[in-house]
């Protein structure tokens, strides 16, 4: 990835109050691969602040990262331009989907780190557990063969709680961030791409970012996952019951 004017102008914002204000323990880089290989990484989500911690993570092991971010955040005044200039992959809920795919695809073929958030959005559990996950990470890993890699994080949270614009940098918080191993799809790897398949897939990559989280919590997720989609129907029939 050719390191642009835009890129190296985030790096300068950023770098030095993330140094000054956070502390970090980065874990499993071994597992990001050299430069010039292409791998998908697929973290949880917990904040919005957590991306800039993500990528502080993938710069601090050599891996820029490109991420698959919601288009409206393009649209922002300042950090739309930077985000751009960065060469970000944009993604559109309304529009053709494989779009973005197809750029994240190029990106892997250039052998760059490509950042994808499997459950696509903040998590909605309660004690920030990973939710179910969508397909894209899935898809994206059996269509062009690159490893993918889960990673766990836990502590951009308290600079930013889910769902909130309340911001407190200080004191200083701690950043762990813990890559694992790719996920084993090889028996999955030329098959037809079927739902079933993705699914399964899909379970995989869950399972081993919430087993990172684990180790980093020293605590057991629930049994259960939650599936926000079928949570969100559930809550809108309560809802259309109650206005009857």
């Amino acid at each position: 990835m050719r390191l642009g004017p835009s890129y190296r102008t985030a790096e300068a914002i950023l770098w030095p109050p993330m140094m000054a204000a956070t502390r970090r323990e980065w874990h499993g880089g071994e597992h990001l691969g050299q430069h010039g290989q292409g791998i998908i990484v697929a973290p949880n989500h917990i904040s919005w602040f957590d991306p800039i911690a993500i990528a502080h993570f993938l710069h601090d092991h050599g891996r820029p990262p490109r991420f698959l971010a919601k288009h409206a955040v393009f649209e922002v005044p300042v950090v739309g331009g930077l985000i751009r200039g960065c060469e970000q992959i944009p993604v559109t809920r309304d529009a053709d989907p494989s779009k973005a795919l197809a750029a994240a695809e190029q990106a892997l073929a250039a052998g760059e780190c490509v950042v994808v958030y499997p459950e696509g959005t903040i998590t909605r559990d309660p004690d920030l557990w990973p939710m179910s996950g969508r397909t894209g990470a899935i898809r994206l890993a059996l269509e062009t063969g690159a490893p993918l890699i889960p990673v766990a994080q836990w502590g951009a949270h308290e600079v930013m709680p889910p769902y909130s614009k309340a911001f407190k940098i200080l004191p200083p918080k701690r950043m762990r961030v813990t890559a694992g191993p790719p996920v084993p799809l090889d028996d999955l790897r030329g098959q037809p791409i079927t739902r079933e398949l993705l699914a399964e897939g899909t379970d995989r990559l869950m399972d081993a970012i919430t087993g990172l989280l684990e180790q980093i919590r020293g605590e057991h997720a629930p049994e259960h996952r939650l599936d926000w989609a079928a949570e969100r129907t559930r809550l809108a029939a309560e809802r259309n019951e109650e206005e009857r």
